[in-house]
């Protein structure tokens, strides 16, 4: 299972994704009565079952890019040509773009620079850089200072999210996947991460109200969270919090990821945040091989992660 840690996230995130693309803009109440408990199709986007959204396609394209290592101009690029539907699409269209991202990229057209595309005020609080940023964690994964990591979180989010709360959000996201990667077990990770981020932020100078809105996850436990207090919507901070109460409410990879799509709403993003968390936790030999078998591109995917297994090998080594 160790040499398929790359496999068991970068699959648990689209699984999760696909899993939710059918059902994006749901209610809750709707999935109380019509549960998602299988991959499906059609639906919300009319695509075929299996079928990833953009979730996916800009993690595989930040996945793609840091096999060549941390080049921003690279990543940048590779977004712009998933925008133009020449790589990392299901089936050779971009359909599910968010508003954020769509001008983004257009600045990145138009050759600004990739820290300076993304969105920096209030409003810009989207969850479209927290859906990619899970493969930073494997370039990351042996980096001990935290303002490095800090840093090119910082970075890679910026290229379509510089909101502070946007950056921070993926911050604590990668934090608890990099516990996760040590092979800590996840509410021991979840903890660790906690600590970690309490020493963080005593370090630094961040403005007070916008950490103070992580305090369910960063000074409480979002688990004890009831279910009618989680949200799913599209804001970065209901991703975070749906994310992670559904990996520590849960005991699969299967239940988890069913769990968060069943939240309804964003249903995809919710997925695949959970999704990716959910495959480094479980292994990919729990993810359920009918869902795996029904993947779009599943061939393409298995030969990135293996380009990343080769590149990050002490990844797999270390987990």
């Amino acid at each position: 299972m160790k040499d398929m840690i790359i496999h068991s996230a970068m699959f648990g995130l689209v699984i999760g994704d696909a899993l939710g693309v059918p059902v994006e803009f749901k209610t809750r109440a709707y999935l109380k009565r019509n549960p998602v408990v299988d991959m499906m199709g059609f639906g919300t986007h009319h695509q075929p079952a299996g079928t990833w959204s953009d979730d996916s396609s800009l993690a595989l394209c930040l996945a793609e890019s840091l096999c060549g290592g941390y080049n921003l101009d690279d990543i940048s690029q590779k977004f712009l040509q998933w925008y133009n539907a020449e790589i990392w699409t299901p089936h050779g269209k971009v359909f599910d773009i968010g508003i954020a991202t769509t001008a983004a990229i257009n600045m990145i057209k138009h050759g600004a620079d990739p820290v300076l595309c993304g969105g920096a005020t209030e409003t810009d609080n989207g969850n479209g850089s927290l859906m990619r940023i899970l493969p930073l964690s494997f370039y990351l994964h042996d980096e001990k200072d935290l303002k490095m990591v800090f840093k090119c979180v910082k970075e890679v989010s910026s290229i379509t999210h510089a909101h502070f709360r946007s950056v921070f959000a993926c911050f604590i996201y990668i934090v608890y996947g990099l516990e996760l990667l040590k092979g800590i077990e996840k509410r021991e990770a979840y903890t660790n991460m906690q600590l970690k981020l309490k020493d963080f932020i005593a370090d630094h100078d961040f403005e007070q109200k916008e950490i103070d809105l992580f305090k369910r996850v960063l000074i409480d436990d979002i688990s004890t969270v009831g279910e009618n207090d989680i949200y799913s919507s599209g804001y970065v901070l209901h991703s975070l919090e749906a994310g992670l109460w559904s990996i520590l409410t849960t005991g699969s990879y299967e239940d988890a990821v069913l769990k968060a799509v069943n939240l309804g709403e964003d249903t995809d993003t919710t997925g695949a945040i959970t999704g990716g968390l959910a495959g480094l936790i479980y292994g990919f030999k729990s993810i359920p091989k009918n869902w795996i078998d029904s993947i779009a591109k599943k061939a393409e995917i298995e030969k990135l992660c293996e380009k990343m297994n080769t590149v990050l090998k002490n990844v797999s080594e270390e987990f």
